[in-house]
C-alpha cells in the first residue's frame, strides 16, 4: 500500500460503512458534533462567570451579581445533561454500527471468496487469507469504534476553541496557531514514520499466521523427521521479522504522545506569558467582538481554551497510529474483495427430465432420477440432450504458468458406462486433466465435449453438479458422518445417506463407532482413520449420484483388505457410469475398458490392460515394475 492510496482506501471504507447504515450514521456523527461542539461552551461560561465576580469586586453589588451568576449556572448544568445524553447515545449506535459492519464486511468477503477460482487458493496461503479475516477486520474495528469518532469529537472541539479564541483576542490565538503548526510538524514526521512500519507489521503478522498453520497441519511430518529444531528457527526468523517491524511501529507511534503533550504543555506556559503581558501592559486587544480591553478573563478562558486545544491535537496524532493500521488492513481487504471472481458464460443448465415411449424429453419440476441438459439457442428455441455422461477432450492443450505447457494434445473419448484409467509418473498430467473436465481450470487449444456438448456452454454449477468427484486428499467438516455424507447432496435423506455408505462398504465401521452414524467428525476426522475418512468421502460421493465419476487415487489410504471391501462397492457405484480414475496401484485399474498411459503431459499409450501388456512398452514395464514388487 502507498501514500496515493491511503485517500482512496479510506474514502472506500466511510462509502462502504455509509452504505451499511444510510440513517444511523449521519444520526450518530450529529451526536458526536453535538456532543464534542459543547465541549467548548464552559470556556465563554467561564469567562462570563470571572467577568461577573469581577463586576462583584468592583461593585460590592452581590445581590446582583448572583441574579446573573444562578442562571449563568443552570443554562451551563443544562448543557452538560445534553452533552452526557448525546454520548451515551452515540455509543450506543457505535456499538451497533461497528460490530454490524465488521459481520457484513466478514459475509462481504467469505460470499466473495466462494466465487473464487481454485487458481486463487492455489497461489494464495491459507494462513495469510485467515489472517484478513482477523488481524485485518480487528484493525477496522478500532478505526469504526474508536479513530473514528475521537477524531469527530477532537476535530469539532478543536473547530469550536479556534472560533471562541477568535472572537476573544486574535492576537492570543496567533501565538496558539504558530505553536500547534510546530507540534503538527512534529506529529507528520513521528506519523509518518510509524506508517511504513505499521503496513509491514500486517504483513509480516500475516506471514507469521500462515507459517505457524502450516506447521500446525504438519505436526505429523515434523515429528516424524525429527524436524522440531529446524522448523523453530525457520519461526524464529519470520517472529523476529515481526518483532522488529512491530518495534519500529511503535517506538516512533509511542513518543509521539510524550513529545506532543509537552509541546502543549510549553505552549501552556507561553500563552499564561502572553495573557499577562497583554492585561499589564495593557495592549489593545484586537478581536471579532471588538471588546478594546484584553482582560483578566480573556486571560485565563485562553488558558482554558489552549489545553483544550492542545489536548485534542494530542488526541488526534494518538489516533494516527489506528488510523495507519486500519488503512494497510483494509487495503487487504479490499484486494481480497477485489479478487476477480470465477467467470461463468454458460447458459446449458441442467433440469429434471421426463422422457415418453418415444424418446422425446421434457423438462419437469419433479426429481425423476433422469437428467437433462437444457439448451437455449439464438433463436429463442430450446433443446433438451439426454444426460448420459459421453466426455471427449479433443486435442487439449494446457498450462499453468505461460510458457510451460502441462498438456500438450490430449485425446480421450469416454462412452457412458466407460471407465477410463490414467497412469503415469508423478507429474505426468493426470490430475490435469480431471480439472480440465470439471473447470477448475480452462484449457488454452482445443475442445472439451459433455454428451456432445461443448463444457465452455455449459454453467459452471451445473456442470459440476454432475460429477461426483473423490480425491486422494479427503476433506471431512466438523459435523456428524451423516452431515459428511449427506455433503455430496443436502436433501438425500438419512436412508439414501446409509444406502450410499452400504454400497462402498462405509456402513460396516460406521456402526460400530460409538454413536455410529451421529458420531461428531472434527479437526478433518482426526478422530478416525485414514482409511475410514476416505470410505466417508466415497460414500458421500455415491450419495449424489451423478453420471459421471471422477477417482483420483480413491482407494490410497486404504489397506488391502479394505480395499477389496471398496473396490466391490465401487464396481456396484461405478456401473452405468462414465469413471475417471487415477491410480499409482496399477491392481485397481486392470479391468478398465481403456488405460491412458501418460508422460509429461502427453499420451504415450492407450489400449485395454490385455493390449497394453501384449505391446511390451511403457504400461508394460510399470506393471511388471509394481507387479515384482508386490
Amino acid at each position: 500500500m502507498n501514500k496515493k492510496s491511503n485517500p482512496h482506501t479510506i474514502k472506500r471504507v466511510i462509502k462502504t460503512l455509509y452504505s451499511f447504515y444510510p440513517v444511523l450514521l449521519p444520526v450518530t456523527v450529529v451526536c458526536i458534533l453535538l456532543s464534542s461542539a459543547a465541549a467548548a461552551v464552559p470556556d465563554v461560561f467561564i469567562k462570563k462567570v470571572i467577568s461577573i465576580i469581577e463586576k462583584w469586586g468592583e461593585t460590592g453589588d452581590w445581590a446582583g451579581a448572583k441574579t446573573e451568576l444562578v442562571p449563568t449556572m443552570l443554562i451551563l448544568v443544562a448543557i452538560y445533561v445534553v452533552a452526557l445524553i448525546m454520548v451515551y447515545v452515540y455509543n450506543q449506535f457505535m456499538a451497533v454500527i461497528t460490530q454490524g459492519f465488521l459481520s457484513k464486511m466478514r459475509k462481504k468477503m467469505f460470499d466473495g471468496m466462494q466465487n473464487l477460482p481454485i487458481k486463487y487458493f492455489d497461489t494464495h496461503k491459507t494462513g495469510d487469507i485467515m489472517s484478513t479475516y482477523t488481524n485485518d477486520i480487528d484493525t477496522l474495528r478500532q478505526l469504526i469504534s474508536q479513530a473514528i469518532p475521537s477524531l469527530l469529537r477532537a476535530g469539532a472541539v478543536v473547530l469550536s476553541v479556534f472560533g471562541v479564541m477568535l472572537y476573544y483576542s486574535i492576537w492570543m490565538t496567533l501565538i496558539l496557531v504558530v505553536g500547534v503548526i510546530f507540534m503538527m510538524y512534529v506529529s507528520k514526521k513521528a506519523g509518518g514514520g510509524s506508517a511504513k512500519y505499521f503496513i509491514r507489521q500486517q504483513k509480516s503478522l500475516g506471514k507469521a499466521e500462515g507459517f505457524i498453520q502450516e506447521m500446525m497441519n504438519g505436526q505429523k511430518i515434523i515429528k516424524v523427521f525429527c524436524h522440531e529444531n529446524a522448523v523453530k528457527q525457520d519461526f524464529d526468523k519470520i517472529n523476529d521479522e515481526l518483532k522488529n517491524d512491530s518495534f519500529r511501529a511503535h517506538s516512533y507511534a509511542n513518543s509521539l504522545g510524550p513529545v506532543i503533550m509537552n509541546i502543549g504543555n510549553v505552549l501552556y506556559v507561553i500563552m499564561a506569558v502572553a495573557g499577562g503581558l497583554f492585561y499589564l501592559l495593557g495592549i489593545r486587544n484586537f478581536a471579532l467582538s471588538f471588546n478594546p480591553v484584553f482582560s483578566l478573563a480573556i486571560a485565563v478562558t485562553f488558558l482554558n481554551m489552549t489545553k483544550q486545544f492542545t489536548g485534542n491535537i494530542n488526541q488526534c496524532s494518538q489516533q494516527i497510529n489506528a488510523v495507519v493500521m486500519a488503512l494497510a488492513g483494509a487495503e487487504r481487504i479490499f484486494t481480497l474483495m477485489d479478487e476477480l471472481p470465477e467467470t461463468d458464460n454458460g447458459y446449458v443448465t441442467l433440469v429434471n427430465a421426463e422422457i415418453d415411449e418415444n424418446g422425446n424429453i421434457t423438462e419437469t419440476d419433479k426429481h425423476t432420477g433422469l437428467w437433462a441438459w437444457k439448451h437455449p439457442h439464438g433463436d429463442g428455441t430450446l433443446t433438451y440432450t439426454k444426460l448420459s455422461g459421453e466426455v471427449t477432450l479433443d486435442g487439449v492443450d494446457f498450462e499453468y504458468e505461460e510458457g510451460k505447457p502441462v498438456l500438450h494434445n490430449v485425446t480421450v473419448y469416454a462412452k457412458p458406462g466407460q471407465k477410463v484409467a490414467f497412469v503415469g509418473a508423478t507429474g505426468a498430467g493426470k490430475t490435469t486433466i480431471t480439472n480440465l473436465i470439471n473447470r477448475f481450470y480452462d484449457i488454452a487449444d482445443g475442445k472439451i465435449r459433455y454428451d456432445g456438448i461443448n463444457v465452455n456452454k455449459i454453467k459452471k454449477s451445473d456442470l459440476r453438479r454432475s460429477l461426483g468427484i473423490v480425491l486422494q486428499e479427503t476433506n471431512l467438516f466438523t459435523g456428524t458422518v451423516m452431515d459428511n455424507i449427506r455433503y455430496g447432496k443436502l436433501d438425500a435423506t438419512d436412508d439414501e445417506c446409509i444406502s450410499a455408505a452400504k454400497l462402498v462398504g462405509a456402513d460396516d465401521f460406521i456402526t460400530r463407532l460409538p454413536e455410529g452414524y451421529e458420531t461428531l467428525i472434527a479437526n478433518n476426522g482426526a478422530n478416525i482413520s485414514q482409511g475410514q475418512r476416505q470410505l466417508i468421502a466415497i460414500a458421500r460421493a455415491a450419495v449424489a449420484d451423478p453420471p459421471v465419476m471422477i477417482l483420483d487415487e480413491a482407494t490410497s489410504s486404504i489397506d488391502t483388505r479394505t480395499e477389496a471391501i471398496v473396490q466391490r462397492g465401487m464396481d456396484s457405484l461405478m456401473k452405468g457410469r462414465t469413471v475417471f480414475v487415477i491410480a499409482h496401484r496399477l491392481s485397481t485399474v486392470k479391468n478398465s475398458d481403456v488405460i491412458m498411459v501418460m508422460e509429461q503431459g502427453r499420451i504415450i499409450e492407450r489400449g485395454t490392460h490385455k493390449e497394453l501388456i501384449e505391446k511390451k512398452g511403457k504400461y508394460y514395464q510399470l506393471y511388471t515394475g509394481a507387479f515384482e514388487l508386490e
